[in-house]
C-alpha cells in the first residue's frame, strides 16, 4: 500500500523516510488504513496517509480523514483541567465532589490529580459495560449511574489502576466549573478551529474512517457500531492526524496552557507515600506518560485503543516536535514506539561518533531473543539514499513466531528502514506487524531492538 506526504513545503529527506516507514508498516500489518503527521517549530512538516479509510468503497485515507482517538481523548480532558487550574478555577488536589456536588458520596474523596493519573482507585470497564456503546448518551448525569454503585479497587492515591470511568468524573468537574457542556468547552477553549470533534458512528460520512476489527483468520471486517458518547473525556473524541499533531504543537507553544503549566503537568505524579507513579517504562504525570528517550530527550505521550482504532500523540517539548499516528483498526499494538520512529527523521541526531555505513555486504544474521538463538538471511541496499534491509523469519524462529502469533496476517520477512540523516544504519526502524521498533547499533557493532514491556525485552542481532 502506498503512503504519500503532503507537507507545507516540498518533500524533504525526513518526510520521504517517514513515508517509507508508514507504507511499510501498513504492508506488514495489513491494517486497512493509517494516517500520521509531524508538526515542528510552528508548522506541519509532514502528512502521511496509507491504505483505505473505507475498504468496501475503495476510499483512500487522506489528510482530511477523521479517526477515533480512543484514550488519546484523555489528553484533551487533562489539558482542560490544567487550563482551569491555571486560571485558578480548579484546585487539582481538592475533592472532586467539592466542585461537582451531585456526584455520589459512597466513594472516599478523590481529586482531579488522582483521576487524571489513574490513582483514584476507580474501576475500569468490565463485563457489565459490554453494551454501553449501543446507544447515545447525553448528560454526565446519565452516564455516572452506569458505574456509581461499584466499589473502588484501592484507596485513592495508593495504587495505579487504569480507569477510563474516572475521566467521566473529571469531565463532571469541568462542566461544573464552566457551566458548559464538556465538548462545547473543548471547542471554545481547548481545540478551537481544529478538526477535533466527538467520535461519530454516522454511516456514509465521507471524512470519517470506517472502523475495522480483525478476525482470528487474519481477515479485517467492519466493526459493529460502537457509540463512544458514554465517555467523551476518556475515549470518545476523534480527529484528523494533521490537526491532532497541530494541537500538540499548540500545547508546546503555550497557546492553550502556559509553558509553566505544561512543565508541571508533565512532572511525575506521586502516590501518597511519595513514590513516583509509573506505567511500565513510563512515568505518569497529569494524564501524560513521560520518559527520557535513548538520546536523552524528554518525550510525553498517550496511546489509545478501542473498537476499530489504535492511536497515539507524542510531543517533544524541548525540540518543538509533535507527532500523531492513527489507525482504523486496533492491530498496531506498538503504537507508542511507532510514533517515536515516525518522529525520528525530524529530530536532530545527537553526536554519537562516526557514521555507520549501510551493511550492503551482509547476507545473514544471528542473535538472541529471550535467550533463544535467532538467525536467518539478510540483505541490504541503499534505495533513494535510504538504507533498507530485509531479514527472514522462517517458522520456528523464536522472534518470528512471536511476531506472527497475533491475528493479523503472518509475514516471512521483516524490513529495516534506516532513519539516519545520511544513508547509513546507526539507527533504524524494524518494521513488524505490531508496529515500528527502534533498532540501534551498539558499541560492539551488533544491533539491539527494544520491544518494551516490564521488564524490558530486547532482540539482539549481528549481521554477517
Amino acid at each position: 500500500m502506498q503512503a504519500h506526504a503532503t507537507a507545507s513545503e516540498s518533500p524533504t529527506r525526513a518526510s520521504a523516510i517517514a513515508d517509507r516507514l508508514l507504507s511499510e508498516l501498513v504492508e506488514a500489518n495489513d491494517v486497512p488504513g493509517m494516517g500520521a503527521s509531524v508538526w515542528q517549530n510552528g508548522q506541519t512538516v509532514w502528512i502521511g496517509s496509507a491504505g483505505l479509510a473505507d475498504r468496501e468503497a475503495g476510499r483512500a485515507v487522506d489528510a482530511d480523514t477523521v479517526f477515533r482517538l480512543a484514550s488519546v481523548s484523555k489528553l484533551l480532558a487533562v489539558t482542560a483541567a490544567a487550563k482551569l487550574s491555571e486560571d485558578e478555577r480548579l484546585d487539582l488536589d481538592a475533592p472532586a465532589r467539592s466542585v461537582a456536588t451531585w456526584l455520589p458520596d459512597r466513594w472516599p474523596d478523590m481529586t482531579a490529580r488522582q483521576l487524571a493519573s489513574q490513582t483514584s482507585g476507580m474501576p475500569h470497564y468490565n463485563d457489565a459495560d459490554d453494551n454501553v456503546g449501543r446507544r447515545q448518551y447525553g448528560s454526565l448525569r446519565e452516564i455516572v449511574p452506569l458505574f456509581q454503585d461499584r466499589d473502588l479497587l484501592t484507596p485513592p492515591g495508593t495504587t495505579y489502576r487504569y480507569s477510563s470511568w474516572g475521566y467521566v468524573l473529571l469531565a463532571a468537574e469541568i462542566e461544573a466549573i464552566t457551566g458548559m457542556d464538556y465538548v462545547d468547552y473543548l471547542k471554545a477553549t481547548i481545540t478551537p478551529g481544529l478538526t477535533i470533534q466527538p467520535d461519530t458512528i454516522e454511516p456514509g460520512n465521507a471524512d470519517v474512517a470506517v472502523s475495522y476489527e480483525v478476525q482470528s483468520s487474519g481477515a479485517f471486517v467492519r466493526a459493529e457500531p460502537w457509540n463512544l458518547s458514554f465517555n467523551r473525556a476518556g475515549a470518545g473524541m476523534a480527529a484528523t492526524p494533521v490537526d491532532l499533531a497541530r494541537w500538540g504543537g499548540r500545547v508546546i507553544e503555550g497557546q492553550i496552557i502556559s509553558p509553566g503549566t505544561l512543565a508541571r503537568i508533565l512532572e511525575p505524579t506521586r502516590f501518597n507515600n511519595g513514590e513516583v507513579v509509573r506505567e511500565d517504562n513510563y512515568a505518569v504525570g497529569f494524564g501524560w506518560r513521560t520518559y527520557q528517550d535513548a538520546d536523552g530527550r524528554l518525550a510525553a505521550h498517550h496511546n489509545g485503543t478501542t473498537v476499530g482504532a489504535r492511536s497515539a500523540l507524542m510531543i517533544y517539548p524541548e525540540q518543538k516536535v509533535s507527532v500523531s499516528v492513527l489507525s482504523n483498526a486496533s492491530t498496531v499494538s506498538a503504537i507508542d514506539v511507532t510514533a517515536q520512529m515516525l518522529a525520528a527523521p525530524f529530530l536532530a541526531e545527537p553526536d554519537q561518533g562516526a557514521r555507520v555505513p549501510c551493511p550492503v555486504a551482509a547476507t545473514a544474521y544471528e542473535g538472541l531473543y529471550k535467550d533463544k538463538t535467532v538467525q536467518g538471511t539478510a540483505r541490504f541496499a541503499i534505495e533513494a539514499d535510504v538504507c533498507v534491509g530485509e531479514l527472514s523469519i522462517a517458522p520456528g524462529h523464536a522472534f518470528g513466531d512471536w511476531v506472527n502469533g497475533f491475528p493479523q496476517g503472518d509475514v516471512e520477512t521483516l524490513k529495516i528502514i534506516g532513519v539516519d540523516a545520511d544513508s547509513g544504519l546507526k539507527r533504524g526502524a524494524l518494521v513488524t506487524p505490531l508496529g515500528l521498533y527502534d533498532l540501534r547499533v551498539q558499541a560492539d557493532g551488533q544491533y539491539q531492538v527494544s520491544l518494551g514491556g516490564n521488564p524490558n525485552v530486547t532482540l539482539t542481532i549481528a549481521l554477517r
